[in-house]
């Protein structure tokens, strides 16, 4: 598929509204990636084989392209802004400018790892012992990189898939990624060394984030996502107290700073404010109310900004 560059991001013509062109990974981030943008406050869809979602922001234009391609499309100017790993970034070496890291995959909140990984019963136990080794992996280049720094000579070949089921019989070694290591293990595979730890990017073209609209447009975007991205696994929590309970109630209180507390109608009750752990409710709760609170009222969070 040949790409053209497209038109220098500059002011549309008078009376055209302008429009930021942004690509969006297809395939396994797909998902998490729609998930968090509606967090952010931008409603996607898409049906099933189509590559073009609709949006509810007619300043914006989107396309599905898979992640490993996403960089030199943005490079080139294709997508204005696009969400794609640093792996791939790393990979391609495509010339990008990186707007903000998305911690976030398509299981978790949290990086992924580019992993060296070998049978159990193998006798690789460090990069040294990949000398002369063939190795198989989708990140060639990375791999490549790795084994130079190291001063190690091996057979990369580009994997097309099931990476994990090659070793030992078709290579020796491979370099897949993995959130928690448990294809890895279920595979009989251990990981001898991390190559890299990546997250998911917002990457910008440097020549529309020279231009003042669409940078402004792209910084609301990162904004929102990151603020979606903080209010992951996070609830607020309301409750009235006696002024009297109130030292103890604060006290007990994991908060992420210190609560609001505002007074009510009454002088001798206030209600408290906060922001908590999701996972610390079922335990919290129980507790306030042997403290004394009243009207305690849990409720979600789509985006915290600082």
């Amino acid at each position: 598929m040949s790409t053209q560059t497209a038109p220098s991001p500059t002011d549309a013509p008078e009376g055209e509204a302008q429009i930021l062109r942004l690509g969006l990974p297809k395939g396994s981030l797909q998902e998490s990636t729609f998930d968090l943008l509606d967090k952010a406050g931008y409603s996607f869809s898409v049906r099933s084989r189509s590559y073009f979602p609709s949006i509810d922001d007619d300043e914006l234009t989107a396309m599905l392209v898979r992640a490993q391609e996403m960089g030199k499309y943005v490079a080139d100017g294709v997508f204005d802004a696009g969400i794609t790993g640093l792996d791939w970034i790393a990979e391609t070496g495509a010339d990008v400018h990186v707007v903000a890291d998305l911690v976030y995959s398509k299981a978790s909140m949290r990086p992924v790892r580019w992993v060296l990984a070998v049978p159990e019963d193998s006798e690789i136990q460090s990069v040294q012992d990949l000398e002369g080794k063939r190795i198989a992996t989708e990140v060639v280049g990375l791999t490549e990189r790795w084994l130079a720094e190291h001063g190690v000579t091996a057979d990369v070949e580009f994997s097309w898939g099931a990476t994990e089921v090659k070793a030992p019989d078709l290579v020796d070694a491979i370099v897949e990624v993995t959130e928690t290591g448990n294809s890895l293990r279920a595979n009989k595979l251990r990981i001898v060394d991390v190559l890299l730890s990546s997250n998911t990017q917002l990457v910008a073209n440097h020549a529309a984030w020279e231009d003042p609209w669409k940078r402004e447009k792209i910084e609301n975007l990162a904004l929102l996502l990151e603020g979606a991205i903080r209010a992951e696994g996070k609830v607020g929590l309301k409750l009235n107290v006696r002024r009297d309970d109130l030292g103890r109630v604060v006290e007990t209180l994991p908060a992420l700073r210190n609560p609001t507390i505002s007074p009510l109608f009454s002088d001798e009750w206030v209600a408290v404010e906060t922001i908590i752990e999701e996972r610390q409710v079922r335990r919290l709760i129980p507790e306030l109310k042997r403290l004394g609170a009243e009207g305690i009222i849990e409720y979600p969070l789509n985006k915290m900004i600082p």
